[in-house]
Formats: structure tokens, sequence, C-alpha cells
């Protein structure tokens, strides 16, 4: 029998629309009885490495591979683990994706943690949130929900209120909603706006144009901030908006996603005034059938008296995750088999070595952390016009690179002399000043 191809789920992208979609349809029919599945995976063991804490994630994975029949083996205390004495992510999973365990979750403080483990271990890797990064899973459940909740994503009104600079749960969320071609209103809290980053792939993936947003009176949230937008994917009847002057004015919602602010990732910011949703927030025209979610824990931005709202999905959102992640799971296991096609791959331009050449600008990054060790700092090619853009393949920040070197002559130019357009892909490597490549060998040329 053929060996299964490894599939990892690292980002949101590593699932193609149509392989989401299909996932949603083997989840239902998992959730339409829990307890028959108990044969599925048997005799398979899943692993859960999470550096960092959690409750939710990790006892639904959990619970998702037990109702699978399958075994677990965890280590969700970073103090009890090898990391403690130094180890790195890439020699634990090593160790653990083989005989110890036939699929991993993992969940780590540094951006770009979960592809440092896809592409040191030999089994599938899921990633259960890595930093500021991405967290896919809970993407997948998000939108779970959305679909199971509206009938439908394509077209819905999604606001995302609080903190959408630090949650990385936001930053998935907000990459499937524009591949759905939902609308995205941000109402962030002062400061902790979506990054430039985020809205940048958004625009150049999506298609996705921004414009000012003025948003119905929302008792707790409207006065949140004075910088809402609104995000939407680029379509004939609504260029004519952005020509507009006034705002976007934003009268019906579908769903509010609300955020706590991710305080382990913050310096000490002020939080004082941070949105609250509240029974006046539901009573406002807007959220006459919007649909209230949270990724959990919740902290104080969701008053309790809501919770029995019937709009209030956020405890059926953490519901749903066992059934989304039994199919996940048995996907990557080979156990389930999707008729969709893969989304494309975007091909990675390796670096020099980790101490030269193009570094993370991103200081979460892996690769100015722990992976200064061992990691050399790899990226992919975004955009090969002028400049060159390219993103960091393990945390996806971009950079632009204004200087093309030849790996060969050793020779860099300025991305626009015809020397470097001359220059074979293969034999490419990119800097972003002439300082950088100098300091990695390279003797610049003028052009």
């Amino acid at each position: 029998m053929a060996e299964l191809e490894k599939r990892d789920l690292v980002s949101i992208e590593d699932l193609s629309t149509a392989e989401i979609l299909e996932l949603f349809q083997h989840a239902d029919e998992f959730r339409a009885n829990l307890r028959e599945w108990s044969e599925s995976c048997r005799g398979t063991i899943m692993a859960t490495l999470f550096f960092e804490p959690s409750t939710r994630t990790r006892l639904s994975f959990e619970s998702a591979m037990l109702r699978l029949g399958g075994g677990v083996i965890t280590a969700a205390d970073e103090k009890n683990t090898s990391r403690s004495k130094g180890e790195s992510l890439a020699d634990t999973v090593r160790v653990v994706g083989g005989s110890y365990a036939d699929i991993l979750v993992v969940r780590h403080p540094e951006d770009g943690a979960a592809r440092v483990a896809a592409r040191y271990a030999r089994v599938p890797v899921i990633n259960g949130g890595d930093g500021a990064h991405e967290h896919p899973t809970q993407t997948l459940c998000d939108l779970y929900t959305l679909w199971k909740e509206k009938g439908k994503l394509e077209g819905l009104e999604v606001v995302l209120c609080g903190d959408l600079r630090y949650s990385r749960t936001i930053h998935s969320f907000c990459y499937a909603l524009a591949r759905f071609h939902a609308n995205i209103v941000t109402m962030p809290y002062p400061g902790f706006e979506l990054p430039d980053y985020v809205l940048h792939r958004l625009k150049r993936d999506f298609g996705v144009q921004a414009a000012a947003a003025s948003v119905a009176d929302l008792p707790g949230l409207a006065g949140s901030s004075n910088a809402a937008a609104y995000l939407t994917a680029s379509k004939p009847h609504q260029l004519a908006l952005f020509t507009n002057l006034t705002n976007i004015e934003v009268n019906r919602i579908d769903a509010i996603y609300m955020t706590r602010a991710q305080r382990e990732r913050h310096s000490g910011e002020d939080t004082t005034n941070y949105p609250r949703l509240t029974r006046n927030t539901l009573g406002a025209a807007a959220a006459k059938d919007a649909r209230v979610m949270h990724p959990l824990p919740r902290v104080d931005e969701i008053d309790y008296d809501v919770d029995d709202d019937p709009r209030s999905v956020y405890f059926r959102q953490a519901e749903l995750g066992v059934p989304m992640r039994m199919a996940l799971m048995s996907f990557l296991l080979g156990k389930i088999q999707l008729r969709s096609a893969r989304p494309a791959v975007l091909s990675v331009t390796p670096g020099i070595t980790a101490g030269a050449g193009l570094r993370c600008r991103n200081e979460r990054c892996i690769t100015n952390n722990e992976g200064v060790r061992y990691l050399t700092r790899d990226f992919r090619l975004r955009d090969a016009e002028v400049p060159p853009v390219l993103s960091c393949a393990y945390c996806e920040r971009e950079i632009e690179a204004r200087f093309v070197g030849h790996t060969q002559s050793r020779l860099v130019h300025r991305y626009n002399a015809a020397e470097a357009r001359r220059i074979k892909p293969e034999n490419r490597v990119y800097f972003e000043s002439e300082a950088q490549a100098l300091a990695a060998g390279f003797q610049c040329q003028g052009g």
C-alpha cells in the first residue's frame, strides 16, 4: 500500500475553500452521533505538545481523538517538558512524531513555531496556536459555527471587536472570511487595530478593499473606537462605494465576534475602557439577527447575563469544535478522503544562513528566537514585481527586497537592474540593503 502523503494544518491557507466546506459535511456526520465513531482511529495516538496554557483547544482535541477511538499522550505544562532544559522544538517533534505518536497538535508562544514542527515531524502536525500568528482550527470552528447558524458564509456582515492586533484567532478568521467573500467590519480598541501586514495580505491575496465605516449605534461597542473600517472583496456592484468620501454605513450585522485583550502578548497597555457587550448592545436594531461569538476564554468583555440570549452562540462554538476536529484529524490521518482540490503551494526561496541575508522583521518569529540555533531563514516569493515582496516561510511576515544577488558570482544588484533580472530563480538571493548584502559576503554592483 502506498504511503499516505503527509498533510499539515499550520495555516488556514493549507486547506482550499472547497476542502473546508467538505470538512463541514463530515463534521455534521460526526456530530449526528459522537459515540458512533469509536472504531475510526483505533490504534492511533495523538500527542498534544502545548508550550502555552490552554483549556478548550487541548481538551477539544483530546476529546475528539478519544471519540474516534484513538489514544492521547500530552505535554501540557512547559515547565515539565525538555524545553525547560533547552531542547529545541525541532528535536522534540522529531522524537515524539514517530513511534510515540501518529499526529501532533502543537501550541507555542513563538510565531511560526508550528511551521517548524511541520518541517521536522514525520507525522501530520496541527497548529493549536503559534504566538500571534494563526490559530487555524479555531477558525474552522468559527466558520463552521457561522455556516450552521446562517446557512452560508458568502456576503455575511461580520463585526470584529476588541484586540485585533495580537489575536491570532482574528488574523486567521480574517483571511478565511475574505476567501468566502464575507464583509468584515473592524471595531478595534484604540491602539489594537488590525496589523498592517494582515491588511496588506487581505488586499493582495483576496482583493479586499478598505473604507472608513460608520456603524449603527451599538452601546458598549460603538464608542470603543473611532477607527471602524469596512473590508470587502472587490465586487463590481460594490466598487462605487469606495469612490464616495462618506463612510460606509453598516446597519445590518450577521455576527459580532468579541475578543479579550491578549494580555500575555501586551506590554502593559491600558485597557481600562475596553469594549463590553451587554444586553443593551443586543437591543440595537442592527444586532437583531446577529450572532454573538467569542473564541473563549472570556474575561469581562461579555456580560454574563447575555449568556441566555439565543443569539449568544459562543458556548455552542466551543461544542462544535469537537466534531470539527474529529473531521480534520480523520482527514489528515487518511481515514476519510476529500474529493476537493487542494490549495496551490508557494515555493520557498532558501536563505543564506541563519546569520546572513534577509532577516524576518517580526521579533516574535521563531527564526529570531529559538530558531537562531538551527534554522535557515527561508522566505516565500509573494510578488516578483518591483521591488520583490517575500514573506517569512515560518511566520509569513512580509518584507521588501531591494537587492538581488547571485549565489555563485556573489555579486548583488539593485532589484530593477538588468543584471538582476537575468539571474535565474534558482540562483537568486534577496537582501533589504547593501549593508545586509555586504555582511553576507556579497559584492555590490551599480545599476
